[in-house]
């Protein structure tokens, strides 16, 4: 059954801005290229704050992206330069792509934040404002 991941990341200051761009370019290249990997999206929020979304085979197949390469070097990172992080994940039937206001809604019910170093009042609340859909970038499977 289809894995679907979504994240939501507020980089604290502008400062780490440059690093987090380059490592975000890195992780989308490796996922892309990631066996199990079928689709995805990163949406670039207000204040600082990037969405992700992506579609896997089985969670086996995220759990193995995420303990690799690029998207391993970026996690320990972003303890530092986050202030808002959170993760959820779910099963769904097909490979249909979810929309940004249903990534919204379970992350906000199913969700849950994840560690970071300077956290803002609103992090562990998981009180932030609803992702606003159109700008954001698809990650396609590449030829294997």
């Amino acid at each position: 059954m289809p894995f679907v991941s979504v994240t939501r990341l507020r980089v604290r200051s502008w400062r780490f801005l440059p690093a987090f761009f380059l490592h975000a370019y890195r992780t989308s290249r490796q996922a892309s290229a990631a066996s199990g990997f079928r689709a995805g999206a990163l949406l670039p929020d207000r204040r600082w704050t990037f969405w992700t979304l992506t579609i896997w085979d089985q969670a086996a197949d995220m759990r193995a992206y995420i303990k690799a390469g690029s998207h391993k070097k970026a996690m320990p990172k972003l303890i530092h330069w986050c202030d808002e992080a959170s993760i959820v994940h779910w099963e769904q039937p097909d490979l249909t792509m979810p929309s940004w206001p249903e990534a919204d809604a379970r992350m906000r019910r199913e969700g849950r934040p994840s560690k970071v170093r300077n956290p803002t009042p609103a992090h562990l609340a998981m009180d932030f404002a609803p992702p606003r859909p159109g700008a954001g970038a698809p990650i396609t499977p590449r030829q294997r």
